[in-house]
């Protein structure tokens, strides 16, 4: 697991030094740097498998003929080796296993591999550049090009040292008010891109303008259901989460695993415990703020962990979430490379705060787990389908208006209020509505008038609806909202800052769930055995009853969550005036003053549930400042 970069282009070779620097933190084990006349890769090395000098990139094969930076793990990488005995390895990781199966297969490679990367590999014969991103996006990999330079990298941040054209992306930030994270490629800045999950790039360096990224994998959602029964499907599962476990252990340095004592995280430690019975698995929980729990929507997590722990007789390490907000808002941002809007990232990078200082380099997670299996409030809503489907648009219309006045200080009500927002819409689009925070046109009068012309015509949500259109064979509600997840919240949000908030502490994180021969089963499993009435992640629930009490099992669902309405409308509120103001608006040149203000108010009135809204635009506000005014 690490950092790397690479440039296409001519430039100082001083800027390329302060870049790779950038990502320093993602790998502080080695830095190491091949120049050649157009192209530059750099490589901060998180040293997890063979820990010696073999494993130092940039790599090259013995010929000396190509060269790779990797960041990542290829789980089933000593299968691999076996089918490629005539080469002559020297370092027994899977960097060097990475560089000769494309060596031999080319990107065919690519879905030989079992794991998490985003890498890179330059023939010095031919010139050609290779890049390449996991399945789903478990490792970031963002693109920069313009007339003079490509550039690739880990993270956004190590562009900043390089000549780039910093103009932002209007409708980038649209989306992250819209959702709180930004589905698809964009991001802030309109010529930095990401490069999608399954996606590979393949071109002579001379010619990068005219590359474009080609997919290679693409998820098999087609209608079609495994015919087994559900003791069958039951087995199988469990065997899959086993072997998934199982791989994922490999590691030359201590592993440790999130605990939070919800369902996803407690099983795969269960699971560890049945393949290592004898391992005491130091485990990481985080003790949140449970006064106002109740209000903010999310349960008492640390009863549950701890009863997991003593249960499964592993050593539970507890965070506790004495957070400085303010102080650690810009902090979180800069990790994040993008301006998401959740305090959850706040969370991870506490506990691999810990977790390295403990000496544990790896931490197994239970993200994946609702995106696969359905677990998401969102995922229940679908079971009102029935009911609004049959509702007449002016009654729908009716409704809506009515429910806007309930008050919403519980976290109940929010939802209604919620579920009502769309009832008056086409089933697709009340489906799309459940990702937003905000209605569309409330959004779009946040900004000022010049920035409302840009995004005139701009719709978020019809990225969605190309999704859709690449499984046209699935039926299934439950199944197209799960392929909207994968696409988009899983890997634009949870994986994102999974993986950012970890590798700021130089703490490497895993996700079973996204084993790909896993993801695969979950893809034809009947809908029924995803969501069976109202019980979400039905046969997930059903693996873990053969592993753990089934009061943990049936828990209340929570997050992993934080009080941020408090934050916004009391903690922050300083925060709110200063970084908002009239000035500091007119300044950046984005928001109007009046509408922004407007939200606030309504938020602390309880007239609309805006919180994570404005925290979005604070968001917005902290990562110009950092990124583009003043760069770091």
């Amino acid at each position: 697991m690490c950092g790397i970069i690479g440039v296409v282009g001519k430039f100082e070779r001083e800027n390329f030094i302060k870049a790779l620097s950038k990502v320093a933190h993602r790998g502080p084990d080695h830095t190491g740097i091949y120049h050649d006349t157009n192209v530059s890769l750099g490589h901060q090395r998180l040293s997890i498998q063979d820990l010696s000098e073999n494993g130092n990139q940039p790599m090259f094969s013995k010929d000396g003929r190509f060269v790779i930076v990797f960041n990542g793990e290829i789980y089933n990488h000593v299968e691999i080796r076996q089918s490629l005995g005539e080469f002559d390895f020297k370092s027994s990781g899977d960097t060097e296993t990475v560089l000769y199966a494309y060596i031999k297969y080319g990107e065919e490679s690519l879905n030989m591999f079992n794991g998490i990367f985003s890498f890179s590999v330059f023939d010095l014969q031919t010139k050609e550049l290779f890049i390449a991103r996991d399945h789903f996006g478990v490792k970031p990999l963002y693109l920069y090009q313009d007339e003079n330079l490509f550039l690739f990298s880990s993270e956004i941040k190590a562009f900043l040292s390089l000549p780039i054209q910093f103009d932002l992306d209007k409708e980038a930030l649209m989306n992250y008010l819209s959702y709180l994270w930004s589905p698809g490629e964009k991001t802030p800045f309109k010529l930095v891109k990401k490069l999608l999950p399954g996606h590979y790039l393949k071109f002579i360096v001379s010619e990068y303008k005219q590359a474009i990224p080609i997919s290679y994998y693409q998820p098999s959602f087609k209608g079609e259901y495994l015919p087994d029964s559900e003791e069958e499907l039951i087995n199988q599962l469990d065997q899959l989460l086993v072997n998934a476990v199982e791989r994922q252990m490999l590691s030359d340095v201590p592993v440790g695993f999130f605990l939070s004592g919800g369902l996803d995280s407690t099983l795969l430690v269960a699971i560890a415990k049945k393949i290592y019975p004898e391992n005491n698995f130091p485990c990481f929980t985080i003790d949140i703020d449970f006064e106002n729990g109740n209000a903010e929507g999310f349960a008492d997590d640390l009863t549950y962990a701890k009863k997991a722990a003593d249960y499964l007789k592993v050593d539970l390490h507890i965070v506790k979430a004495n957070i400085d907000i303010v102080d650690s808002f810009d902090q979180m941002i800069w990790h994040l490379d993008e301006p998401q809007a959740d305090a959850a990232p706040i969370n991870v990078l506490n506990i691999a705060h810990l977790a390295r200082q403990k000496g544990i380099k790896v931490l197994i997670g239970g993200t994946g787990g609702d995106d696969l299996f359905s677990g998401y409030r969102r995922h229940k809503a679908l079971l009102l389908e029935s009911i609004l489907g049959k509702v007449p648009q002016g009654i729908g219309k009716l409704c809506k208006k009515i429910i806007s006045f309930l008050p919403i200080k519980s976290a109940l009500l929010r939802r209604i209020r919620k579920i009502s927002e769309n009832m008056d819409l086409p089933q697709i689009s009340r489906m799309k509505g459940y990702f937003k925070w905000l209605p569309s046109e409330r959004v779009y009068s946040l900004f000022n008038k010049s920035t409302q012309q840009e995004l005139k015509g701009y719709d978020p949500s019809l990225y969605f609806d190309e999704l859709l259109h690449q499984i046209p064979l699935e039926k299934s509600l439950l199944n197209q909202m799960l392929y909207w997840e994968l696409k988009t919240f899983l890997v634009d949000h949870n994986l994102n800052y999974t993986d950012k908030m970890g590798m700021a502490t130089g703490v490497e994180i895993r996700v079973p769930f996204l084993d790909t021969i896993l993801v695969e089963f979950s893809q034809k499993l009947p809908p029924t055995m995803k969501m069976n009435g109202k019980e979400t992640k039905y046969i997930l629930k059903k693996v873990a009853e053969r592993y753990l009490p089934k009061d943990i099992i049936y828990r209340p669902k929570t997050g992993f969550g934080a009080p941020v309405r408090k934050w916004i409308t009391e903690d922050m509120s300083n925060m709110l005036e200063q970084r908002l103001s009239k000035s500091n608006l007119e300044k950046q040149g984005i928001f109007d003053y009046d509408a922004v203000w407007k939200l606030i108010r309504d938020n602390k009135e309880n007239k609309i549930d805006a919180s994570y809204s404005i925290w979005a635009i604070l968001a917005i506000e902290s990562w110009i400042t950092q990124f583009k005014i003043n760069k770091n």
